[in-house]
């Protein structure tokens, strides 16, 4: 709980609004089927479930996503390797470098 009101603290730092927040898998697929929302940060696990299903869900909906892992590459599915991958601990800066990484940005 403490990490993600840090989290979300950084979040709202960055002009981010946080729209929804799971700790289950179930929770998050309900999210992503029910939410509003730009972009996702997934922790590659979920109390040891694979956030697979997640990932899923939210390419199939065209929603992009960055994926935190303690692991860093290593610790994400290899078929997601190319996504936006924080490594953790992070500090505020690396969130939104991976975050703009994953989000395209409108041509000026």
């Amino acid at each position: 709980m403490m990490i993600r009101m840090l989290l979300e603290g950084m979040l709202t730092d960055l002009g981010y609004t946080v729209a929804g927040q799971a700790g289950e898998i179930d929770e998050a697929l309900a999210l992503v089927k029910q939410a509003e929302f730009d972009v996702a940060l997934l922790d590659v696990n979920l109390n040891g479930n694979p956030i697979t299903p997640v990932v899923d869900a939210l390419i199939a909906r065209g929603v992009p996503f960055v994926f935190a892992s303690g692991y860093g590459q290593r610790g994400v599915p290899e078929a997601y390797r190319a996504s936006p991958i924080l490594q953790k601990p992070f500090q505020m800066e690396a969130l939104a470098e991976a975050l703009e990484a994953a989000v395209p940005q409108p041509a000026s």
